[in-house]
This record gives structure tokens, sequence and C-alpha cells, in this order.
């Protein structure tokens, strides 16, 4: 946390050397109290004079406090809004430069508590902490010194509540409370993230009849995180309790008079000389409360700016420093190997060639690494071994504009912008047209649906309308036919196909045939028929690769798993 602060440190002095000040004239008032009471408890005539300096001291204390804190406020306001913007662009640029397939890695909610809860969550620290820290630090010093000065036995008596509450803090700090609290936090990240997902995803899930799941996965993460937090609060709630009864003002006054009247009884304190201890004694213990609340904040901070510091740490994708064009855009894997954890591989010696004009398929069981594979292409991630190649050019040579140019990517899980259905399709095209806007949205059998919106080729999606999941794939093809990439990706494009949208992927390959090179993972026979060259993945290696026709004439693997697929969907239909 102080590393990424230490840019505001001048800012941070100015804000507590301001306080300081505002701290200390803020006992002025009390201090004016006690020698007016003082003044007008003595024996004899009232000096008027003494009673009206008192009151004037009193009185400018109390501006000085109200200036100076007012500015130490308003500075570290600045400062958060400051500090917070910068933690924002920091992540807007690391997260633009970590390589695309962190994120499937990762959930929505979480990365959206990162950037959002848990920057705002340094707010407290940076604004208010600051000023809460020198009050509880300064304040009982000043006051502590002045009531030495008086009495130090009734000083000693006046500490009693606040060495109890002190007493306390350790018990909120063992490491059961400290792995509660980490619960508590990792719960309230799973939260966030059921929640994004369930709302960002209700339109597919329900056109699916699969809003039961959703719905249980969601009850169950508030399940999950309502029995933590309750374990939580059993924890804290005998120690919070007893904390604030210690510096309850009823318990710090019942304290300080049976302390000051014990002494006054046995003649060792003057009557006017308690009133001091009950006023100054309650100032001591608001401070030390403040000083909890500080606490508690400042570990909120640092727990949030250490997640925060975990993203900004993910390793940027790395840019050659001298980019290299590729020529043409034949696509080689030579020897690829990669995996997500060191010890475990999910691509295992992957030697492919994609030819331009033709099109690759990727077929295999669930966790065959047929994902990975694609997602090596647009440079999602970098092998660990082996090289993709472009052209003739490592991808790790050639720039990311130049590669997201030459490589178009049709996601499983579409995701739409806020933004006009235009404007989502012509996402890689800017400045196309509205006519050729509609020519892609043709093409991917499209343009009718859009019609029949609001506003037509107008209208705002996830804000004026929303489409279901086919839907949302056929916008997405649209959008690839309208990029005209030569290297085009589809990763299972017809995961929530319905008629329309398979027709819309077949037409779309067979618009796109020619000289562009197509690589395509389905898990429908049909979506591929027509393809080249099927690859038949296992286990992350390549065990059969041929054309459809081929492979199902030689009765091997290929021919197995989709005859079992085939059985899966018609007894699906059946039901």
């Amino acid at each position: 946390m102080r590393e990424l602060l230490r840019p505001y440190r001048l800012s941070f002095a100015a804000v507590v050397i301001f306080q300081v000040i505002g701290a200390v004239a803020g006992l002025a008032p009390l201090l004016a109290v006690v020698e007016l009471g003082r003044i007008l408890l003595s024996p004899g005539p009232i000096d008027d004079s003494q009673a009206w300096y008192a009151v004037i001291a009193g009185a400018a204390g109390l501006f000085v406090r109200l200036l100076f804190t007012a500015v130490s406020s308003g500075i570290g306001h600045l400062l958060d809004d400051r500090v917070q913007l910068s933690f924002r662009r920091q992540l807007a640029t690391r997260l633009g430069s970590v390589p695309i397939g962190w994120f499937s890695r990762r959930r929505t909610g979480e990365l959206a508590k990162v950037v959002g809860e848990d920057v705002s969550a340094v707010h407290p620290f940076i604004a208010h902490t600051p000023g809460e820290l020198v009050s509880a630090f300064v304040v009982p010093l000043v006051s502590l010194i002045y009531l030495f000065s008086i009495d130090w036995r009734l000083t000693l008596i006046t500490l009693l509540p606040v060495l109890l509450a002190v007493a306390l803090v350790p018990l909120m700090m063992t490491p059961t409370r400290q792995r509660e609290q980490e619960e508590f936090d990792a719960a309230m990240g799973r939260i966030s993230s059921s929640v994004v997902e369930f709302v960002q995803g209700i339109s597919v899930v329900k056109a699916f009849g699969g809003s039961g799941r959703a719905h249980h996965k969601f009850l169950k993460a508030t399940d999950e995180f309502v029995a933590i937090f309750y374990r939580w609060v059993r924890g804290i709630s005998g120690i919070a309790a007893g904390m604030q009864l210690a510096l309850s003002p009823p318990f710090v006054l019942l304290v300080v008079l049976i302390g000051g009247a014990s002494l006054i009884t046995t003649g060792s304190l003057a009557p006017a000389d308690l009133l001091p201890f009950l006023l100054l004694g309650l100032g001591l213990t608001a401070p030390v409360a403040a000083l909890g609340h500080g606490f508690d904040e400042m570990q909120a901070a640092r727990r949030a700016v250490g997640r925060i510091q975990d993203v900004l740490d993910v390793e940027s994708l790395p840019q050659p420093a001298r980019p290299v064009a590729p020529h043409g855009h034949r696509v080689e894997l030579r020897d690829v190997r990669f995996g997500y954890e060191a010890d475990h591989e999910v691509l295992r010696g992957i030697d492919l060639v994609l030819e331009p004009g033709t099109v690759t398929a990727i077929v295999g069981p669930s966790g065959s690494g047929k994902s990975t594979l694609v997602q090596l292409l647009p440079r999602f991630f970098d092998p660990t071994q082996g090289s993709v190649v472009l052209g003739g050019v490592d991808l790790r040579e050639i720039g990311s504009r130049e590669l997201y140019r030459m490589v178009s990517f049709v996601f499983q899980d579409v995701r739409l912008l806020r933004a006009s259905v235009a404007d989502n399709i012509a996402l890689a095209v800017p400045r196309a047209s509205l006519a050729d806007v509609v020519d892609a949205a043709r093409l991917a059998n499209i343009h009718e649906r859009i019609l029949e919106l609001p506003r037509g080729y107008d209208t705002v999606l996830n804000q004026e309308t929303s489409l279901s999941g086919g839907e949302a794939q056929r916008i997405s093809i649209a959008r690839a036919l309208l990029a005209d990439a030569p290297v085009l990706v589809l990763d299972e494009a017809t995961a929530f196909a319905d008629p329309q949208t398979e027709e819309a992927v077949r037409r779309a390959l067979a618009t796109l045939a020619g000289e562009r090179t197509i690589l395509v993972i389905a898990h429908r026979l049909e979506t591929i028929a027509d393809a080249d060259t099927v690859v038949m993945l296992e286990n992350g290696s390549i065990v059969e690769r041929g054309s459809p026709a081929e492979l199902l004439t030689q009765n091997g693997k290929f021919a197995a798993f989709w005859r079992s697929n085939d059985g899966a969907r018609q007894g699906e239909e059946a039901r």
C-alpha cells in the first residue's frame, strides 16, 4: 500500500499537519470551560476579564479547529479522487495489456469488485482515516499532559476504561478472527460474481430453460455468505460489545466520579479540579473509539489494495520491440505445448497446418483442449513450448494491432456492448457504412430480427432490449463478417444454437470461404459437414485428422464420438 500511495506522500503530510493543528485547537473550548468553571467556583468576587479571556480563547480555538479540519478534509477528498482515478487508470492499462485468455480464467464479478468496490474501499482510508488517527493520538496525548499536571492519581483512574478497551483489541486480531475476515471478503467476492453472472446471463438461461439452475447457484452463494457472516459476527460481537461498554460515556463518568469522589472526600483533590477530568475523560474515549474504526478501515483498505495489486502484478502480454508483418495467412502450429499450471499440460505436441481457403474443424470430448488450442491463434495465450506461426512469422513477433486485423474471433460466450445494434456489428470497423452493416446482418441471418426491434439498427442493446443467446451469436457472426479478417476462429459458435443460428454459421462458413483460413470448434456434425479437415483431440493430443467423410469411413474415435453425441442429441429432442 505504501508503494502505491508513495506519489501522494506530500499531500498526505499536508492532511496530517492540518489535522494535528485542528485537533489541538479543538481542545481549547474544553479547556476554556474548565478554566471558566474554576473562575466561577473560586471563592470571592469573579474576575470578569479572566472569564472573558477564557470565553474568547475557547471561541478562537473552535474557529481554528473548524478552519484547519475543513482544509484537511478538503485536501483529503481531493487526494482521494486523484488516488482512485490513478488506480482505475492503472487497472485499465493493465487489463488492456494482459493476455485476453487471462479473463476467461477469472470471474466477471470478482474483477468488477476489484475495479469498483475495492478501489472505492480506499476512500475512507484516504479521506477520513488520517484525521481520525491523528485525533486518536494527538488529543489523548495533549489531554493526558494537562490532566497529569492537575492530579496524576485521578488521571490513571480516568485511563482505566481506555486501557480496558485497548486490552480487548488483540482478541479481534487473532488468527481465527483474521481467517473469518478473509472468508467474509471471499464470500463477498463470490456473491458479487454470482449476482453479476446471474443478471448478465438471465436472458440466455431463461431462453434455454436453465433459470432454475442459475437461480440455485445464486441462492447457494447467498446461503454460504449468510453462514460465513453469522460466524464472523458471532466471533466479534462479544468483544465489540465489551469495547463499546468500556468506552461509553456513562461508564467513563461512573469511573471518574467514583475515583474523584474518593479523592475529594479524603481531601486529596479540590472539588473544582474534578471538572477537567469529567470533560476531558470523555474526550479520551471518543478518539480511541475512532482509532478502532480507523484501524478497521485501514485493514479493509489494505486488503482491497492487496487485491488491486494482485491484478496490477499480472504479467502483460509481451509485445515485440520491432513488429514483423506476416506474409499471407497460412497458419502453422509447431510442436505446441501449453498448460495453465506448470505441472499440468493441456496441449501436448500439437502439429497442425491451416491452409488459406480451407475450413479446419476441431472436435473432441469436453476437456480435450479444443478451446485452449483455438485461443492460441488470436494469441489469448502464448504456448509454453513450440510456436504458432501466421504468414511465416511467429505470433510473438507480430504487433497486436496487426494480429487483430488479421485474426477475427467469434466467442462461445458473446458479450454485447451497451450500444446500438449497428455499433455492435461495426465494432471492428467503426467507419463502416450502414449498408455494409446491413449486408453483414443479412448474411448472419439476423437482419429481420433487428428490424423487429424498437428502433431497428439504432436500438441500444442491454438498455432498450435484450437478445437471446442464439441471436447474440448471430450478431457476433455479423461482426466477424464485417471485419473481413483473413483468419477466422469460431469457438463453439453454435453452443446456444437454434436452427436459424446453425444455418447462419453454415452460411457464414460458405460465405467466408475462398482465400480465408477458418478454424472452428463445433459440437454438431451438420455444422462442419463441409469442412476440409477435421482434427480429433483427446487429452490434449491429436488422435485423428482428415475430412469428415474419411474419418466416418475409418470408423475410429471420431466416428464413435459423433455417434455418441448424435444419440445424446436425439434423446434430448425426444424428451
